[in-house]
């Protein structure tokens, strides 16, 4: 917080966190109170100070209690009293199990996402533990949940950490509404609607919500009834089925509403928004954040805050479709963007920001190279379920044009006090590579390349082959490893036109489902061959709502059940596979030998 002086210590610049701010303010009551498992950051970055701030542009009173303490008297939970609407539960930026576990299940000792990057500051699935203990202490007064534990929680789901089968989150949880995917619209219509006096336990239409109902209200035949929970325990191929359902229907841009039986209830969660609009996601943007930390954390680090500070996100969704990814389930297939004169305006916000020496961390968001792409014929978008217009091949139907995105570096980069841009989010290699009919557009992707690796990296490029093995690449939704070698002559090439010396450093995943040791061992050549010694690489962890969990889990492909599927789950066979990543390491070549020599 040192040299921070363009904010001044008044802390009615955040959104308040204790019962003497609230004070401050001269309010004697307050709207909505949200339980954060992260820090206070006021920063668009982070979906709590996001949901605080679009509350308050609704004339609301509201308040933020960051990381309550839960295994006390529950002080944190009443400080603040009772809000005259509800409650909202924001339990963090990362998945809590994510956040406290290794893909190995080790206990993580540390947790970016607090100050000092200090462990233990929240529970696990925070969701859950913040709303039993809000029920407990204010049974009358409603529970929201939303956020990325949440999202991907809203129906039957395989958990990983605890190896079984569990009902949507809302059983576990006595929550009243759950808000899934990018929360803004159904937080401000959901305040419009209470406003206006609906009760709360009539707001059962409300877009992108799911409830528990003892009945299926207002039936309707376009609704989608999966096989119940109870079926799903005794049957994986059932579960199997109904992930299929769930992801071609939140792929679509007109949906369904879903209903699951469990436990005699029926969990009902009614269909997204088809997606908002440009000026609506500006305005989101657009909102008075402070972009630093609460006041209270003074003299403390928060490495979360600290890689996204001068960062800016420019589009939301993305339509790669991953097997092993979360973004698409959360934030959408289709890809909104914002406008340049809202992204430039934040730019010029963080040149204001005193401890900015001229560098932009990051112009990106969940892909670095989609902004403002999207079907050229939205027509046939709407009759689409399929969950990737990338694989397996680029839909003929999606605009793949960079032309956008280089506007938007070339005006960034002329304000002054800009010194580089730089881009921090993962590239997909497979747009660039494409060609279509325009070959203005074809001319462009090309000089985008040119321009990222002059203009926007800081000697690294990092891109995601994941693997090298087709078997393993086609369950991943990945493009074939050709691809990759193909970008890297394009890359060395434009290397050596203009004298650089940039690196292109790819990420592999091992222990994804369908890859074995043999399959290790041939990414192991392959990758030594181009000379490289890895080092950015992950082990495959299960999170719900992905196609490689249920994979996973179940045995099975959901999209073909009787397709039988290998995947590595014991310590073990995890290491196993993770060592061919480091094939030059003494201590590996004697047990990867075997697998090395069939290679």
């Amino acid at each position: 917080m040192e040299g921070n002086t363009w904010i001044t210590a008044n802390q009615n610049y955040w959104l308040p966190t204790t019962k003497k701010e609230v004070k401050a303010r001269d309010w004697d009551c307050l709207d909505v109170i949200l339980f954060s498992g992260d820090a206070y950051i006021d920063h668009p970055s982070f979906g709590a100070a996001v949901i605080g701030r679009v509350l308050e542009s609704q004339k609301l009173r509201v308040a933020i209690v960051p990381q309550p303490d839960w295994r006390g008297d529950f002080r944190d939970f009443t400080k603040l009293g009772k809000p005259r609407l509800f409650f909202g539960i924001a339990p963090g930026a990362m998945d809590s199990m994510v956040n406290h576990y290794t893909a190995n299940k080790r206990l993580r000792s540390n947790d970016a996402y607090t100050p000092d990057n200090k462990p233990g500051m929240r529970p696990d699935y925070p969701s859950i533990v913040y709303t039993k203990i809000l029920k407990q202490l204010f049974p009358d007064v409603p529970v929201v949940l939303g956020g990325i534990e949440a999202s991907l929680r809203r129906l039957a789901h395989y958990d990983y950490w605890q190896n079984r089968l569990r009902a949507s989150i809302l059983v576990d949880s006595p929550a009243d509404l759950l808000i899934y995917g990018m929360g803004e619209k159904p937080v401000i219509e959901l305040v419009k609607l209470m406003q206006k006096g609906v009760p709360f336990n009539r707001i059962t239409n409300l877009p992108q919500t799911a409830y528990i109902s003892n009945q299926i209200t207002n039936p309707s035949e376009t609704d989608v009834i999966l096989y119940s929970f109870e079926e799903c325990l005794e049957n994986k191929i059932k579960h199997a089925e109904n992930f299929k359902v769930i992801e071609e229907e939140s792929n679509k841009i007109v949906a369904s509403r879903i209903i699951q039986k469990t436990n005699d209830q029926y969990v009902m969660v009614n269909p997204p928004y088809p997606f908002v609009s440009t000026g609506e996601l500006d305005s989101w943007y657009d909102l008075p954040y402070t972009r630093l930390p609460h006041p209270k954390y003074k003299n403390k680090t928060i490495p979360a805050y600290e890689m996204i500070r001068h960062s800016v996100t420019i589009h939301r969704g993305c339509f790669g479709g991953c097997a092993f990814c979360t973004i698409s389930a959360h934030q959408g297939k289709q890809i909104v963007s914002r406008s340049e004169q809202s992204i430039l305006k934040e730019v010029k916000k963080i040149i204001e920001m005193p401890d900015f020496k001229g560098y932009i961390s990051d112009l990106g968001g969940p892909s670095a190279n989609m902004y403002k792409m999207g079907g050229k014929d939205l027509n046939l978008c709407r009759k689409c379920k399929k969950p990737s217009c990338a694989f397996p091949k680029i839909c003929v139907n999606l605009s793949t044009d960079h032309r956008p995105l280089l506007s938007l570096y070339e005006k960034a980069g002329k304000i002054s006090g800009i010194k580089k841009i730089f881009t921090g989010s993962g590239l997909r290699y497979d747009l660039l590579l494409h060609r279509c009919e325009n070959e203005d557009i074809n001319s462009a992707n090309r000089q985008y390349v040119e321009t990222l690796m002059k203009d926007h990296i800081s000697g690294r490029l990092k891109i995601a082959p994941e693997h090298t093995e087709q078997k393993v690449l086609q369950l991943m939704r990945k493009p074939p490893f050709s691809l990759f070698i193909q970008f890297k002559k394009i890359f060395d090439k434009i290397n050596s036109e203009y004298n650089l010396k940039q690196q292109l450093i790819p990420y592999f995943i091992s222990s994804h489902p369908a890859c074995t040791e043999f399959d290790m061992a041939e990414l192991a050549v392959k990758t030594k061959k181009m000379n490289y010694h890895l080092e950015q690489v992950q082990d495959f962890t299960p999170t719900p709502m992905t196609l490689a969990t249920e994979i996973f889990f179940t045995g099975v492909n959901p999209y073909n059940t009787a397709e039988k599927i290998y995947s590595a789950k014991t310590a073990s066979e995890k290491q196993s596979q993770r060592r061919f990543f480091f094939w030059y390491l003494a201590e590996n070549s004697r047990k990867m030998m075997p697998f090395l020599r069939k290679s």
